[in-house]
């Protein structure tokens, strides 16, 4: 092969990856960006839950909340302190390990104490992480149990709380996939926003 048809073989090579990338890198993202910014804008933009007009957070990732005056999502097992969103990764540990075992008495214990529930009572996903990490849902009953403890330190209504409660509950996706839940990031962002 001489080395002018190499050089256009080159050439040639050079054009279609800058057209590709140009396709590939710019014109389908954009184009994906743009259909989903119509279709779909929050989701787009990340879910994020505002109050008073300032992002606090987005409603698929769970978030830590400190204090007593709010609902308490999932436990979490992503990174070495919890909610860590670069660690999205589950425990990995098995029913039978005396470390997880530990950490669900524990977390049993200190649910039971601050909701003032018997231990019998406390729902497995206060005490459990989910498989990510960064569940923001819990079950209504888990909400339900919280409800005295938040309007108490909240000095609300229980009946009001409730009512939040109620509202935030969301049902079974299609009508029969998954299970009922509440966004406790939604729900405490309701919270706030209750006076």
């Amino acid at each position: 092969m001489s080395a002018s048809a190499s050089l256009r073989q080159f050439a040639a090579a050079v054009r279609v990856l800058l057209v590709l990338t140009a396709i590939c890198g710019v014109a389908y993202p954009l184009a994906v960006t743009a259909v989903a910014q119509v279709i779909s804008p929050g989701t787009a933009n990340g879910s994020r839950v505002e109050v008073g007009g300032k992002t606090v957070g987005s409603r698929l990732i769970a978030q830590p909340f400190d204090g007593p005056g709010w609902f308490q999502p999932r436990p979490s097992g992503a990174g070495e302190d919890g909610y860590d969103t670069l660690a999205s990764a589950p425990s990995n540990l098995g029913p039978n390990n005396d470390d997880l075992v530990a950490a669900i008495k524990e977390r049993r214990a200190a649910y039971a104490e601050a909701n003032g529930v018997p231990v019998s009572e406390v729902p497995a996903d206060a005490v459990t992480a989910s498989g990510s990490g960064l569940d923001p849902h819990i079950s209504p009953e888990n909400a339900r149990l919280q409800v005295a403890r938040v309007a108490r330190e909240r000095d609300l209504a229980p009946e009001r709380v409730r009512a939040l409660v109620d509202d935030a509950t969301q049902g079974r996706t299609l009508g029969v996939l998954g299970e009922a839940r509440v966004n406790v990031l939604e729900l405490n962002a309701r919270l706030i926003e209750t006076k």
